[in-house]
């Protein structure tokens, strides 16, 4: 992992993503942006309750930071439809999905998040990109997946497509119900290892982070990369919808993680 600072702005990368030519990444912390607490200060969602003149100009920030010509997100629904981005769209004309993949240079596709996993998916041979948000419905409802093959449909090869899941909720930090597991243990009873028991009764932890990997390492591409860092205890660095539900807030800030063909 790398961090990378330049002008308040604070961004992870991944050391394989990080080594290939022509192709940038990062996954944005929430610092180097203009917006106000509780949302300082790169909040780069426009769902939020925050000014919309702030997510516009934090939006522009990490534009810049990328030298992207346009940095396209989509409405997130937790699901796992996945769109092939052609051209760029502004925010009231976005599709709503939890994936996009693309071949276009100079595009940035862009993941909100704010405990959910972005993962970031690159093939440099072919230059096909993918980016896919993978909360808990989106991963077990097969979101990943669809992205893989919607690289591949556009060309890809699916033994050189790297991988990256960047910040997300920790496996000590995802307190979940019993009724929480049944979807996981009706996919595979293994999925049980994911979950550890927490002091509460009928509750557990869940791993959100080491569930993505195992189901990626399933699909035999050429490198999965885990960062490890947690949303939740991370306040200095990472927005957190838990977080702010445990606080007692009534919004939260998003983080934005991209990913981008230079050329």
């Amino acid at each position: 992992m790398v961090l990378m600072q330049d002008n308040g702005l604070k961004i992870l990368t991944d050391p394989k993503l990080e080594s290939i030519a022509n192709v940038w990444h990062g996954f944005f912390t929430r610092q180097g942006g203009v917006s106000p607490a509780k949302y300082d200060s790169l909040n780069v969602g426009f769902g939020s309750d925050d000014e919309p003149d702030n997510v516009a100009e934090n939006r522009h920030r990490a534009s810049v930071k990328m030298a992207a010509d346009h940095l396209n997100t989509v409405h997130q629904v937790h699901g796992n439809r996945v769109i092939r981005v052609k051209k760029p769209w502004s925010w009231d004309n976005a599709p709503q999905a939890d994936a996009m993949v693309t071949d276009c240079p100079r595009l940035a596709l862009g993941i909100l998040t704010a405990d959910c996993a972005p993962v970031l998916f690159c093939d440099p041979k072919s230059k096909i990109i993918g980016a896919a948000h993978a909360g808990w419905r989106g991963a077990v409802g097969g979101v990943l997946q669809a992205t893989i093959e919607a690289m591949i449909e556009i060309g890809a090869n699916r033994r050189g497509i790297l991988a990256a899941v960047g910040p997300a909720i920790g496996a000590n930090s995802y307190e979940v119900g019993e009724a929480f597991l049944e979807p996981f243990l009706e996919q595979d009873l293994n999925n049980r290892l994911f979950f550890s028991p927490s002091s509460r009764q009928k509750h557990f932890y869940f791993d959100l982070p080491s569930y993505i990997g195992k189901y990626l390492a399933q699909e035999e591409l050429a490198c999965v990369g885990q960062l490890g860092r947690d949303t939740y205890t991370e306040e200095e660095q990472f927005f957190s919808y838990r977080r702010g539900i445990v606080k007692g807030e009534k919004d939260y800030g998003r983080l934005l993680s991209a990913i981008m063909i230079e050329s």
